[in-house]
């Protein structure tokens, strides 16, 4: 790390820094001379910043699949859930049972175990519980929410160690987004109503400013959710919930060129485990986010521009057993009956530092702007309870990930070229195994801009190769004991396992145009193609105790192990659109997303990947009346069923929204999700011991009641 943060400190010095402000001078004006018209109010997602880009990009500018979800797109679909907030993103999709507070991340047909890096306020939620269905979870409020990034494939390998599938970014609500011009404080007060499931949102926020250097946010959240039906008008036992969470953010300006974020994120969540519909488990939930984010910048921001990120995530998971279980001892596989009251607790604690600094300057008319740093994450599982329960198959260990980096986009004219190189570390160990492994990963990025006319100024076409790497978690690696209910059989640990490596191409092509068909208006295109190789990929194996080269040994139950290898290769390629056309009074948006993979065996043979979500079209229409205050839409997303999923059929889901600002201080949203009452269930569900169906029609109301001064 040391030698890669040098070197990167050498170029920068050696180049001269008289031509740095005029570089960044002229980018800013170039900037600020193609977007001289600006696209109409509440326009175009891809126009925003993202707030996860290290080189102060818009999605439209970045030569990467980036998508932004902004405040007004979450107030709209009145999320409850993750899934929600991400509705229409191409290339993404959501996990999560009945119990719809925990989620995990799907891009581009990569989840679990770190493939997609879940980052709040900069810190890394890497929970793990081994179970049915999906491994790696994360719990966060909609409701805290202000605006969700997403970067798809490692080219977001700035972000962090292991993310080959992409990075989703939540950045939770500030103070100077809630008061107004002039206000020194204000508060509101939310109340909402969900017809599915007959649950209930109380929502309260406050801010106050003490002054312009000091600002403080506070937010409150709770949410009571009895059981949905499903499309069919069954009742889905144990989807129901209670959720207490909460937010507080103060920022301090220490300077005119330095900011300082401190933030708590919380959440106490609780809901009813079933099994055979038959309660089985009470959960109690508890998550915790504590960050620090520093950044400070020279008057220009040219040589720099300082971030100084430090966090941490503890989540408490435990369970209860409500009625007594047959299981197995973890040690012998043994017969066991857990009493009622049996505990299984999942205690997970992520600490992280991310420090990075961008330059910017120019030599022989060739602007740079230069990023390089380093980051940790160290993650501390313990697990522990009655004998035979639940968590005795989420091993308990340490795992140290570290890496450094340095990037340099170098724009000339109509030429953009990215060129970046990522250093990986890990190590992870418990009482009887260690193991680690180290790995260079490259980037480059070409992008062109090759026309001149007014009409096609804004088509930019580019082209990116990129390498990841992801170390084996925990669980892969040590996973140990044996299976605790149904049959018994042995898990075994695999401390040779490889890490994944995740190569990636992609061309892709992004279009702005302003006044395409009445003054004022916008259009915004991003599409791309993308194919990626991921050496070593880790899957669950099923071993047989009658192959004596399996290392699987005879016991107590069936003979067979399970344990987590490395298949030769995973190829996962797809295509991926978004599009908005925005002009004012109405918009209308187009996203889609088209994946297919498979695993293929050292052997040769070769099997559908069962973490393949649906290809997916979604299509956005909305109109403004009354000088904007009153909006109205609608959503139609088409999935179309993976190949080799046993589950998953073809459906189409219809939504319909309506948005009143009624006064200054009063708005009311309405919202009625699966319109048609479609039964359905998500895809990624279909390797889940029994299937479940997701909600029916569910229709929404929400009044919001705001005050200040």
């Amino acid at each position: 790390m040391a030698a890669l943060l040098a070197g990167a400190a050498t170029i920068a010095l050696l180049t001269s820094p008289a031509s740095a402000q005029p570089a960044a001078d002229q980018a800013d004006q170039t900037r600020k001379t193609e977007d001289t018209k600006p696209a109409p109010a509440g326009a175009t997602l891809l126009d925003k910043i993202l707030v996860i880009s290290r080189t102060g990009e818009t999605a439209i500018e970045s030569l990467a699949s980036a998508s932004h979800v902004d405040q007004e797109q979450l107030d709209r679909r009145m999320a409850t859930t993750p899934n929600e907030m991400l509705l229409g993103v191409p290339g993404v999709a959501v996990q999560a049972d009945a119990r719809r507070v925990s989620s995990s991340i799907n891009i581009r047909g990569l989840q679990d175990f770190g493939r997609v890096a879940v980052i709040v306020d900069g810190a890394r939620q890497n929970f793990q519980r081994s179970d049915h269905g999906t491994q790696s979870t994360f719990y966060v409020d909609p409701e805290l929410i202000k605006s969700v990034d997403v970067i798809r494939g490692p080219t977001a390998n700035t972000y962090g160690s292991g993310a080959i599938g992409g990075v989703v970014f939540f950045d939770t609500k500030d103070a100077v987004d809630f008061l107004r011009s002039g206000e020194t404080w204000a508060g509101s007060v939310t109340g909402r109503y969900e017809s599915n499931g007959k649950g209930w949102t109380a929502s309260a926020s406050g801010a106050y400013k003490f002054n312009d250097d000091l600002d403080v946010l506070g937010n409150i959240v709770y949410r009571d959710y009895g059981d949905y039906k499903n499309g069919s008008g069954d009742t889905v036992a144990g989807s129901g919930f209670d959720v207490l969470s909460g937010l507080l953010k103060t920022t301090i300006r220490p300077s005119e060129n330095s900011e300082l974020k401190l933030g708590w994120v919380g959440s106490s969540d609780g809901w009813t485990e079933t099994s055979g519909g038959v309660p089985a488990n009470d959960v109690d939930l508890k998550s915790n986010t504590f960050t620090a984010r520093y950044n400070i910048t020279d008057d220009a921001k040219s040589w720099l521009d300082l971030h100084i990120n430090a966090s941490y995530n503890k989540t408490n998971l435990d369970l209860t057993t409500l009625v007594p279980q047959n299981r197995f001892d973890p040690s012998t596989g043994l017969p066991v009956l857990l009493p009622v009251g049996s505990t299984s607790t999942f205690d997970v604690g992520t600490a992280g530092v991310d420090i990075w600094n961008t330059s910017r300057f120019e030599t022989a008319g060739v602007a740079h702007e230069l990023t390089y740093g380093g980051d940790w994450v160290g993650d501390d599982v313990e697990t522990g309870g009655t004998a035979g329960g639940d968590s005795f198959y989420t091993p308990s260990g340490k795992r140290s990930v570290s890496g450094a980096y340095i990037q340099d986009k170098l724009t000339w004219d109509w030429l953009e070229v990215i060129a970046g190189l990522r250093y990986d570390n890990y190590s992870l160990e418990d009482s009887t195994h260690e193991t680690s492994g180290d790995r260079l990963s490259p980037r480059i990025t070409v992008g062109v801009t090759p026309f001149e006319s007014a009409s096609l100024a804004g088509l930019q076409f580019y082209g990116t190769y990129a390498e990841g790497y992801r170390s084996p978690s925990l669980t892969e690696t040590l996973i140990s004991g044996n299976h605790p209910a149904g049959v018994t059989f042995p898990f075994l640990p695999n401390p040779n396992l490889r890490p994944e490596t995740g190569k990636t191409t992609e061309f892709g092509v992004n279009y702005k145009l302003n006044d395409l068909i009445e003054a004022g208006d916008a259009f915004r295109l991003k599409a791309g193609y993308f194919h990626n190789d991921v050496d070593d990929y880790i899957e669950g194996v099923t071993l047989s105790a009658f192959d004596p080269t399996s290392g699987c040994p005879f016991g107590p139950g069936i003979p067979i192990c399970f344990q987590y290898q490395n298949v030769a290769q995973a190829k996962i390629n797809g295509f991926e659109l978004e599009s908005v056309y925005d002009a004012g009074w109405g918009y209308a948006g187009l996203s889609a997303s088209i994946i297919n993979g498979h695993t293929i065996s050292d052997e040769g043979e070769r099997a559908d990947l069962a973490t393949i979500p649906s290809s997916q079209v979604t299509g956005q229409l909305g109109f403004r009346f009354l000088q904007d205050k009153l909006t109205v839409g609608g959503e139609v997303q088409y999935n179309g069923k993976p190949k080799g999923n046993p589950v998953a059929k073809d459906y189409t889901l219809v939504n319909a929204f309506a948005s009143y600002q009624a006064t200054d201080n009063l708005k009311v949203d309405f919202r009625a999700d699966n319109l048609f009452d479609v039964k359905y269930t998500n895809p990624l569900n279909g390797g889940t011991t029994a299937v479940i169906y997701e909600p029916g029609i569910t229709l929404k109301l929400a009044a919001t009641m705001r005050f200040g001064g």
